[in-house]
């Protein structure tokens, strides 16, 4: 659980009482946000919202007028995480150190009103699409206005505008989320439910937003939706992923683009080749496979073949030099037999890729998957789950291996607490908060600095590497 804002020290940001602008503040409020990039974004609206309206955010939970918890609501796992947070922001309430507590996102969205009735002190509940109402909610909160307590809004047929957000990532990188919800109905997920139907943010809204990040600062765009690679489907009647990413290759001051949640459909030669020719995309794309038997995938419903996941990774490393695939795998779906899951095993061995992600299943009660039948025990799909990852993790230390002595660009993204010459970065291979980091010494560094790097030895999963030149 992360108490927000998240200011980086050493970027020109605004401090937390420039935020509201001049004058005296309406009301002063602290924000926990949980979950995916996704969710992040949805904050950052909020937080802009709030700030556009005289609100002031601040570090300090104590004290505070209110606290927005923005929630995950999309395995158990992020549950607990989201009502861990609800529980303890509630007791603080209880003792007088905070006078309200507002709910929002997928947990709020997917409970809706059964949220008061688990937690009947909290004082505001928001649906996801009703963000932005985020300041009205605020208001009536404040003004002790108890006759609505619940936003709860449609899913739009649009994505919601992204713009003019109160940013909390470090200041040389960003989200930027290109459609909202998902088309897609693969029999473990709560997603369509929580987020609606596939919905395409406009082209020019997109490149219109990419240059406001751009001159906020960022260096480094990471595209994310739920379903990447279904880009335009719903609006231009036909996938764009692969123009969109021309005109973001062409926004100046934008030096790393990063793909996201490319769903294994509709990835095509000529999306390939633009990313291959790109100046800008890095080599890395994330890819949820979720597994690789051909029965499991058709009980998933994910609508490919072990032979087309196959031929699809092989074409994706043909035509993408030095690429770097992220991907993410489930044991224990309902009738996994040990002859499938060692059939997933070997395909990750063979594979090598460069990162992995593997989670167990979750039963969720409002999908299809439930009622399949042979559910696994927990402890054989744990440990289903820890063979997976002793496997990759062989995987991941080679590679680390047969990176020592190369040199490789690393964008800088803190300081080592205490250190004045040791820092914090990634590689092209690397996205925020989900993979690997690169330890970095030199002189004169600050974050949002694409610095050469020579690494010169590998700590587990991590990078050592001191910089070669000059900052860029």
């Amino acid at each position: 659980m992360t108490s927000l804002p998240i200011i980086d020290p050493n970027t020109p940001a605004p401090s937390v009482a420039e935020t509201s602008g001049s004058g005296e503040a309406r009301g002063k409020y602290s924000f926990i946000s949980l979950g995916c990039p996704k969710n992040l974004v949805d904050s950052e609206r909020m937080l802009g919202l709030l700030d556009k309206d005289g609100y002031q955010l601040t570090q300090e939970t104590e004290g505070s007028d209110f606290v927005v918890i923005n929630t995950c609501g999309f395995i158990e796992r992020a549950r607990d995480e989201s009502f861990a947070a609800i529980h303890e922001m509630l007791e603080l309430k209880r003792q007088g150190k905070i006078k309200g507590v507002i709910v929002s996102g997928c947990l709020a969205e997917r409970q809706k009103e059964a949220l008061l009735e688990t937690c009947p002190e909290i004082d505001q509940v928001v649906g996801v699409f009703g963000r932005e109402e985020i300041t009205k909610v605020a208001d009536r909160l404040l003004g002790k206005l108890e006759e609505q307590r619940t936003v709860f809004k449609p899913a739009p047929v649009r994505a919601l505008n992204d713009r003019e957000r109160l940013r909390i990532t470090p200041r040389h990188f960003s989200y930027l989320k290109i459609s909202e919800g998902c088309d897609r109905l693969c029999t473990f997920c709560a997603i369509p439910k929580m987020r609606g139907k596939h919905a395409t943010k406009p082209m020019e809204e997109v490149i219109a937003e990419a240059h406001e990040l751009s001159a906020d600062g960022v260096r480094e765009l990471i595209i994310v939706a739920q379903d990447t690679t279904y880009y335009g489907m719903d609006l231009y009647g036909e996938t764009r992923l692969a123009e969109l990413l021309t005109q973001l290759n062409q926004v100046d001051g934008i030096d790393w683009i990063r793909l996201m949640y490319f769903y294994p459909m509709y990835i095509t030669k000529p999306l390939l080749q633009t990313i291959a020719d790109s100046e800008k995309i890095v080599p890395y794309v994330d890819i949820p496979l979720q597994h690789i038997n051909d029965t499991m995938l058709r009980r998933m419903a994910r609508r490919v073949t072990k032979s087309q996941t196959e031929d699809m990774v092989g074409q994706m490393r043909d035509i993408i030099p030095d690429l770097n695939i992220r991907t993410t795998f489930i044991t224990g779906f309902p009738g996994e037999t040990d002859e499938q899951f060692l059939e997933l095993a070997d395909f990750i061995e063979a594979q090598r890729f460069e990162r992995v992600g593997v989670f167990t299943y979750s039963k969720e009660e409002d999908t299809p998957a439930v009622k399949l039948s042979d559910h696994i025990p927990e402890e054989l799909m744990e440990q289903r789950r820890e063979h997976l990852m002793a496997i990759q993790q062989e995987v991941v230390f080679d590679h680390n291996e047969a990176k020592v002595g190369q040199t490789l660009d690393v964008i800088i993204d803190q300081p080592v607490p205490g250190e004045k010459t040791a820092w914090i970065g990634r590689t092209k291979a690397d996205a925020p908060d989900v993979d690997c980091v690169t330890y970095v010494t030199g002189k004169g560094l600050k974050p949002g600095d694409i610095v050469p790097t020579e690494i010169v030895m590998y700590k587990d999963y991590d990078l050592v590497g001191v910089a070669k030149d000059a900052a860029k």
